[in-house]
């Protein structure tokens, strides 16, 4: 487990299968993502038997927060294209309880990522890509470091249009010096 001041990453388990295909069907939740289909149980089964064949690191963890006397799952984040010779890697993360969304708790747990990539994986530089239909989300990402590096035009068709796909990274030196100013916590 990595444990933040607000959220904290786990391992996903079986019994928490339903709760994705429930948020991954809610239209609003799918328009951030990749994907945009809706899907069934037993395809969220086949992926979740599929990530657990991959490097432990590059497995999704669960984003919890404190709720009551509980904790409560509410997303997840993971890396994937992670690249040990470049020390490089994509971070993908996705809120599915809307009842969560924009109170902080998606950049506390980017913020926690972030510091395990760094601190624990030893990677240099983690990025990600993001639609430009999602303010929150680019919001999110400068908060948690993020600067913006680039940007694919219409490279993605999304309600009857083309839009842009922009893609953010972070650097280690920059996530450190950010950190020794206090802008960025380590947990």
């Amino acid at each position: 487990m990595i444990i933040g001041e607000r959220v904290r990453l786990r391992a996903i388990e079986r019994d928490d299968l339903p709760r994705f295909v429930q948020w991954l069907n809610d239209p609003e939740v799918r328009d951030n993502l990749e994907l945009y289909q809706p899907l069934s149980m037993p395809q969220e089964e086949k992926w979740f038997e599929e990530i657990l064949k991959r490097n432990i690191d590059e497995q999704p963890l669960g984003i919890e927060i404190q709720a009551d006397e509980s904790w409560q799952l509410i997303g997840n984040i993971s890396f994937f294209s992670l690249d040990r010779r470049d020390q490089s890697a994509e971070v993908g993360i996705f809120i599915g309880d809307k009842k969560f969304w924009g109170k902080g708790f998606g950049t506390d747990a980017m913020k926690l990522m972030v510091s395990h990539g760094f601190m624990d994986l030893n990677l240099n530089r983690i990025h990600l890509r993001v639609f430009e239909t999602n303010p929150r989300g680019i919001r999110s990402y400068e908060k948690a470091g993020f600067s913006h590096e680039g940007c694919l035009r219409q490279a993605r068709y999304q309600n009857g249009r083309f839009i842009d796909v922009l893609v953010m990274g972070i650097l280690k030196d920059e996530w450190a010096d950010k950190f020794k100013n206090g802008d960025i916590a380590h947990e």
